[in-house]
């Protein structure tokens, strides 16, 4: 392609007739960077919103497919949007009702921004939202398995509560029949103590201790048949209820868990690194609302160039051309030869001229014979 049609076609993206730009030489780098800004303006619009659709589908089969179709059609209902706009402001108006002119664009180009900007963020602080991610997902799974837990318990709570009695018990009766065992080897050995009689051998004392210790630990076989007992009955109802799968996130799966975030959790990981306390969210937070205005300075930039473009000799033109035509289109008067040829002419025919011509000699031939 060369320059010339380069040039020309940034022409038509400017929205002004390419014939009347061609005529005025100083206008013909005006225009260029007027159609030059509308056409990229919306190759970028397009980009994003194509990438925004993807982020959205992402991880589908045909999500490339639909964000370059949404791209396109995206990017040219833009282009057709700025293109419209920047013609209908007439440089030959006053500033204030040029602007006016401007200020429907100018208000959608800022809701643009806001949506087109949203995915590129995401994208630019990616990292940072992992591991705002990371650590939602790690206190949510803390706190499911309390809240299961809780719930387990008060489901629960009288065989608990068997549990925890039974625990006690074994637990005290383990170190009674421990020290009645070392009680019983001092008397078989002689050994004189506050409990022990002091003669060596298997006596009177010796056979009483054996006794309480055997009777001891009867009962301490027992809580240990219960113990286990309730122990595996609780296992059961814990699988039953699904306690036995309620665990911390490994590292794997929260790597997994975070790459099928969608768009929300994205968000409001953005939302909560830009809204906290801390240096860094205020950092992350003045480059967000600074993006954003880049943005919309971008969305906005046909028509700040063509709001701050001085008027030219084509603006004079079209305001003259169109004056005309719209003298043509509105003289009524009887006699006018404006009316006689829209209303004798036929489309696509250049009889209607000489039948108009014919018409008006007859009718000045008549009103001398009157």
């Amino acid at each position: 392609m060369t320059f010339y049609q380069l040039q020309r076609f940034f022409w038509i993206c400017s929205g002004t007739p390419v014939s009347v730009i061609e005529k005025y030489p100083t206008e013909h780098s005006k225009y260029l960077g007027i159609g030059a800004t509308i056409f990229f303006t919306a190759l970028f619009a397009g980009l994003s919103g194509g990438y925004a659709l993807y982020f959205v589908f992402s991880g589908s089969t045909f999500a490339g497919l639909w964000a370059f179709l949404f791209g396109l059609i995206w990017g040219v209902a833009i282009f057709n949007l700025d293109r419209y706009i920047v013609s209908s402001i007439k440089k030959s108006s006053k500033v204030l009702k040029q602007f006016f002119q401007a200020l429907p664009r100018l208000v959608f180009a800022v809701l643009i921004a806001v949506v087109i900007v949203r995915p590129l963020e995401l994208k630019i602080f990616d990292k940072e939202i992992q591991e705002q991610l990371r650590l939602r997902y790690l206190t949510e799974q803390q706190q499911r398995i309390v809240k299961v837990q809780q719930s387990f318990t008060e489901k629960y709570a009288q065989e608990l509560g068997q549990i925890a009695g039974y625990q006690k018990e074994y637990d005290a009766l383990s170190s009674e029949v421990t020290r009645l065992r070392d009680e019983l080897k001092a008397e078989v050995f002689g050994a004189r103590t506050a409990t022990t009689s002091g003669k060596e051998g298997y006596g009177t004392y010796a056979r009483n201790k054996e006794l309480v210790v055997s009777t001891r630990q009867a009962r301490l076989d027992f809580l240990a048949g219960q113990l286990a007992g309730q122990q595996e009955y609780m296992n059961l109802q814990k699988s039953a209820e699904g306690i036995n799968k309620q665990m911390m996130l490994t590292d794997e799966k929260l790597d997994e868990r975070i790459a099928n975030a969608g768009f929300a959790d994205r968000n409001w990981a953005l939302g909560e690194l830009t809204h906290a306390a801390n240096d860094v969210s205020r950092s992350s937070a003045n480059a967000v609302y600074f993006i954003t205005l880049l943005f919309m300075v971008f969305e906005c930039a046909p028509l700040i160039v063509k709001l701050l473009s001085d008027i030219g000799p084509s603006d004079v033109d079209i305001r003259e051309t169109e004056s005309r035509l719209f003298s043509f289109l509105t003289d009524t008067s009887f006699l006018s030869r404006h009316r006689i040829v829209r209303e004798y002419r036929r489309p696509g025919l250049k009889v209607g001229a000489r039948r108009v011509r014919k018409y008006l000699v007859n009718k000045r031939g008549c009103g001398r014979k009157g």
